[in-house]
């Protein structure tokens, strides 16, 4: 299966000085350490009838930072189509959804610090890589991680999270001036 996946593994060759940024600025002490979800998107809210919501399925619970859980919401909450879109055509990233995800989670984030904001829009591109890649290698060793219901299933995913990464990048910019705007508007 390696040898079907070349493409792939050359984009993910292509960002892997990228994937240590994160924990590197951890270990640096420049974004702290914080009780967080590890799981954070829609599927892991329950929405009550009066508008709020509560977060559930709490087994992923630890410390790490939170850069992953914006990142993951960011992942899944802008996503024009479902992880498993075969046709590429159809996935991309949301401005619209970035921007109202981004307003609300700055909206109670008074505690994040500098490095962390500067890290937001990126932390999007992190959390769908690493999603990608966890695909990509689950499909190369044989789909013995997650559940497929074809035997391709596992490289559509990894497509298509490496082309909402894409997205995410050809975007940074843009996006990074909406949190920045939001932030200062706080």
């Amino acid at each position: 299966r390696a040898a079907l996946v070349a493409d792939e593994l050359k984009f993910v060759e292509k960002r892997r000085a990228q994937s240590g940024r994160i924990v590197s600025l951890r270990a640096l002490g420049e974004i702290p350490e914080r009780v967080i979800h590890n799981d954070s998107k829609i599927n892991n809210l329950l929405f009550m009838k009066d508008g709020s919501a509560v977060i559930i399925d709490l087994d992923t619970v630890m410390p790490g930072s939170v850069l992953s859980d914006f990142g993951d919401m960011v992942r899944t909450a802008t996503a024009s189509a479902a992880e498993d879109e075969a046709d590429l055509s159809k996935v991309y990233s949301m401005k619209e959804y970035l921007e109202e995800l981004s307003r609300g989670y700055i909206s109670g984030a008074a505690f994040l610090t500098q490095s962390e904001i500067d890290n937001l829009v990126f932390a999007g591109q992190l959390s769908t890589f690493e999603v990608g890649v966890r695909f990509l290698t689950d499909y190369i060793n044989g789909d013995t991680y997650f559940h497929t219901s074809y035997p391709e299933h596992n490289l559509v995913r990894a497509r298509n999270q490496f082309k909402m990464v894409e997205s995410l990048e050809e975007n940074a910019e843009e996006y990074e001036k909406i949190v920045r705007e939001l932030f200062t508007k706080k």
